[in-house]
């Protein structure tokens, strides 16, 4: 079997240096790139597959941590996300109340962290009604009519109606869409 005399123009997709490729599917410059990049794909799903561990060891802490009335700092910054110097300072400024039982002793109130963080309610979007067109053919254009009135391809047109979200009907064989948002949409254009 004989070597290709192909020569494609290539970036190496883990060093990003451009190097001439006999084949179409290599992606790397050398073999080395190849075993460096597999060996950080193996070290990327090792690191989510901790996480992942992580996250499933937490929950059950977590579940008992809300439970509590009074919680450790440390424990407020796993449950709300809040750093350290930021649970210190709101004490320092007495927006929370803190019972200190000795160093490193410091509980605070869950209730009084949970007041800071009101409850948003997020509003229900309305269901969006689908608008059926209630043009009549005489106030509308076919795609051809539109591509021929305009001077652009027949593509274009569809394109055009598409990104815009003009309302379409077909009757037949012919696509209609109504003659005043084309009029419109063409006329900004030219």
């Amino acid at each position: 079997m004989g070597y290709s005399q192909l020569k494609i123009p290539r970036i190496c997709e883990y060093c990003s240096k451009p190097f001439e490729a006999k084949t179409v599917s290599t992606r790397f410059c050398s073999k080395e790139c190849g075993n460096k990049s597999g060996k950080e794909v193996k070290k990327q799903a090792k690191e989510d597959e901790r996480k992942q561990q992580i996250l499933k060891e937490s929950a059950a802490s977590i579940a008992k941590i809300q439970t509590r009335p009074y919680i450790s700092i440390a424990e407020a910054v796993i449950l709300y996300g809040i750093s350290k110097n930021t649970i210190h300072r709101l004490i320092k400024s007495g927006r929370i109340p803190a019972i200190n039982l000795g160093e490193r002793l410091t509980r605070i109130s869950r209730v009084h962290i949970e007041a800071m963080f009101p409850a948003i309610e997020l509003p229900e979007k309305p269901k969006e009604q689908s608008t059926k067109m209630i043009y009549e053919p005489n106030e509308c254009y076919t795609i051809a009519e539109v591509s021929t009135k305009f001077g652009v391809s027949l593509s274009t047109v569809n394109k055009t109606i598409r990104r815009f979200g003009v309302p379409m009907r077909q009757v037949g064989k012919f696509v209609y869409v109504p003659k005043e948002q084309i009029d419109k949409i063409f006329a900004s254009k030219q």
